[in-house]
């Protein structure tokens, strides 16, 4: 497994270089995982976490007035002008991340990258180690009362409810058949409560779905 900062930088790499072969309607298109905002938005807003952290401005996720802040602050840079800020101060901000053992702006930058890909309908990196490490982690830390397990491919992600329980407990593991991605998405808010919903159970879920997000959940089916 990498550093938070090998996970921030890989993506950011590949990220950056997406969108230097992207057009200016590329750049324009609004991002339905993050209503109100277009792809330039979303960009705005990963160079100004970096910018912000790296000034102490910010020491954690930002709060929303901040993150309005951050695309409004770089509305008008160019985009050529935006990703070369980006890999300029980038290198700092990933070594601190892995000093101080961020794992969150490492799922923010591939959370980002998800978007802008479903916005453009370029898919890819869907199964990379940051989506599968990043949603296993974010399933262990789980607390919702009741042991659940994400089965993905041959792998069970267990929250810590259902690791102390064990899987041959049977029907006290509520179990739901998906992917790493779907896992990485809708924990980070890009599903609606009736996307989740319509995964693979084994039994049903109900009010559970709505102990699964981190943030969100989307107000409007996100499709990819």
């Amino acid at each position: 497994m990498k550093e938070p900062g090998e996970y921030y930088r890989v993506t950011r790499e590949r990220l950056a270089g997406m969108m230097r072969e992207a057009n200016d309607e590329d750049w324009r298109t609004p991002v339905p995982a993050c209503p109100g905002w277009d792809v330039h938005a979303v960009v705005s807003h990963l160079v100004g976490v970096v910018e912000d952290a790296m000034a102490g401005r910010i020491t954690g996720a930002p709060p929303p007035e901040i993150t309005a802040e951050q695309v409004a602050r770089h509305r008008s840079t160019p985009p050529e002008e935006l990703l070369a800020t980006w890999a300029a101060i980038a290198p700092g901000f990933e070594e601190i991340i892995t000093s101080i053992d961020s794992f969150a702006a490492a799922l923010d930058v591939g959370a980002h990258e998800q978007d802008i890909r479903g916005a453009l309908g370029r898919p890819g990196a869907r199964d990379s180690e940051l989506i599968r490490v990043g949603a296993e982690r974010m399933v262990g830390m789980l607390d919702c009362g009741t042991p659940l397990a994400f089965d993905v491919g041959e792998t069970a992600y267990l929250n810590a409810a259902a690791a102390e329980r064990g899987l041959d407990a049977g029907d006290d593991v509520l179990r739901a058949r998906t992917t790493a991605f779907e896992v990485f998405r809708l924990r980070l808010g890009r599903r609606t409560r009736d996307q989740v919903r319509a995964l693979e159970w084994s039994r049903d879920p109900g009010d559970l779905v709505d102990r699964l997000f981190i943030f969100g959940p989307a107000e409007r089916p996100v499709v990819e």
